[in-house]
């Protein structure tokens, strides 16, 4: 199955310019300037520069040595390209970045960085043992001008962990999988080994789950029980890892040229395949969406290291101790965080590692920290709530607009949650004390009823403005949960039942049961269920369907 005949047609995504170009003001004028003052590019990750906004939305492909990486590709772009080989071992130690051009060329690492029109200017900083591994492929490919796609180096198992790569492999996949807008994970079919460099691969993709799709591939290899069994244990191998309430998107497939083989499942794998090529044509599509929400994500850290600094530089003594006072401080890292989310009402989600921000901080001045400047921290104040707020209607107008193939997953911001329909849905029956249960079609009972009053305890915490939540109160406190954005959506989509935009003590209790009810492994319903209507809402939500 071809990955052009769904391929989306570039005229269709051409207004997203309008919103990137926006973005791209938006952290000029906001963000940087407290990037800069609070020397937030040494502890984290460079500053974003103009191709981080304009290139075309990158495909990260990683997996294991002989996992169909370089195959994979082919298959995508149907075409060879120069660098990829394939074979049973490692064939190449090469980060190659697969762009559009009109005529065939490769470009070597070290001029990349020094091209502005390419995103990979902050690489730099690895030195040329890494730079000496890095090429970019530019290719006259149709796909190409669409996406671009990044090819790794195989993962090293355990019997070759002793083999050096002589720059650091898990902050290079971490500087990509910042950027990227999807992270395609592969595995065998044949051998699942979980080596101690694939883990630390893992480690550097935390906090990016939501761009990670993972795939078994060579399945038409081996027959249907052996399939059951090798994806059982993958899902229970990928749970230990990824320690997120959310269950992360496996595919089925058999992506190389070869015919494939007839078995049980075939038909199985072609379903599969038809979702993950869905998934990675509407990229484009959704190429705002994913800037904006990595510019949140941004932005929150950016607040939440502000706030750490600046505290960092008030305990600071001005004479004397100052070294051991340093040390004293990073050593109570933890305890700093804690207070400044109870002083500041900093989300505990939005601080960076605290292991890595102690071993940064052991190289840094601290009488060189800037304390809180009230107008940079309200201009960041106002790109979170204000700012932000006025792109989401844009955005939302560019959704409307266009239609996904079924199954296909929207942006990771606003997207929509996808529906299982072969699982019984927890949501939709309303179980009784004698072990029965009621259809959803006759209620009496709202059953969140029993539980809103610990639920108004914290609605009434948040301190409602006439009776309501606003959408920027009510989002702060869902990520909180953890539950990945995509998910956080759905259950906001669900819980504003009138559409104003804001929750009462009703649609927050909802909200909240609705939470509750993910976070013990339920799926969430495509549309709320009649007994989960809240009573004051029932009139008016029949009303507007009649």
């Amino acid at each position: 199955m071809s990955i052009r005949r769904f391929w989306s047609n570039p005229k269709t995504i051409g207004d997203v310019n309008m919103v990137t170009e926006e973005l791209k003001n938006l952290y000029y004028k906001r963000l940087l300037p407290i990037e800069k003052h609070y020397c937030f590019n040494h502890f984290h990750s460079p500053s974003y520069e103009d191709a981080d906004f304009d290139n075309k939305p990158m495909v990260l492909v990683m997996g294991q040595y002989s996992t169909g990486k370089t195959t994979f590709i082919r298959y995508l772009i149907e075409q060879d390209f120069p660098g990829g080989r394939v074979g049973p071992e490692p064939t190449t130690d090469c980060f190659t970045a697969l762009m559009y051009g009109d005529t065939e060329g490769v470009i070597p690492g070290n001029a990349l960085t020094v091209d502005p029109k390419k995103p990979f200017r902050n690489l730099d900083p690895f030195g040329n043992s890494f730079l000496n591994r890095f090429q970019c492929v530019q290719l006259p490919n149709p796909v190409l001008e669409s996406i671009s796609i990044i090819d790794t180096p195989g993962i090293l198992t355990a019997a070759k962990r002793k083999l050096s790569r002589g720059y650091e492999f898990p902050a290079v996949l971490r500087w990509f999988a910042e950027r990227v807008d999807r992270i395609i994970l592969l595995f065998d079919a044949h051998k699942l080994e979980f080596s101690d460099e694939l883990t630390r691969a893992f480690g550097a993709l935390n906090g990016y789950e939501d761009k990670l799709r993972v795939v078994l591939n060579k399945a038409d290899r081996v027959d249907s029980q052996q399939l059951m069994r090798v994806y059982g244990a993958l899902m229970w191998s990928l749970g230990k890892v990824f320690r997120t309430p959310e269950i992360l998107r496996v595919y089925i497939g058999s992506f190389w040229s070869e015919p494939r083989q007839k078995c049980d499942h075939y038909q199985l794998i072609e379903n599969e395949e038809e979702d993950l090529l869905s998934d990675i044509r509407n990229l484009p599509r959704y190429a705002a969406i994913r800037k904006l929400n990595d510019l949140v994500k941004r932005a929150r850290l950016v607040r939440a290291h502000a706030h750490v600094i600046s505290y960092l530089k008030r305990e600071m003594p001005t004479i004397f101790c100052k070294e051991s006072k340093k040390h004293n401080l990073i050593y109570q890292l933890p305890v700093i965080f804690t207070k400044i989310q109870q002083q500041h009402r900093v989300p505990a989600g939005d601080f960076p590692d605290c292991t890595k921000m102690q071993e940064k901080l052991l190289g840094q001045d601290f009488s060189k920290f800037k304390t809180l400047k009230p107008s940079l921290m309200a201009s960041l104040d106002k790109l979170l709530t204000t700012d932000i707020e006025n792109l989401v209607p844009l955005l939302q107008q560019h959704q409307v607009r266009k239609k996904s193939l079924p199954g296909v997953l929207d942006g990771e911001l606003m997207g929509t949650f996808r529906s299982e329909p072969h699982r019984r849905d927890p949501f939709r029956e309303l179980p009784l004390e004698d072990g029965s249960s009621i259809s959803t079609g006759h209620f009496d009972e709202w059953v969140v009823e029993k539980y809103k009053p610990k639920y108004d305890e914290i609605f009434y915490n948040l301190s409602p403005n006439e009776g309501k939540l606003s959408g920027t109160k009510v989002r702060a406190w869902m990520r909180s949960t953890l539950l990945p954005n995509s998910v956080l959506a759905q259950i906001w989509r669900l819980s504003d039942v009138d559409g104003d935009g804001m929750l009462d003590d009703e649609e927050f209790a909802l909200a909240v049961h609705l939470i509750e009810g993910k976070m013990e492994g339920h799926w969430l319903p495509r549309e709320l269920p009649s007994h989960l209507v809240p009573p004051s809402k029932r009139q008016s939500t029949t009303s507007s369907q009649e």
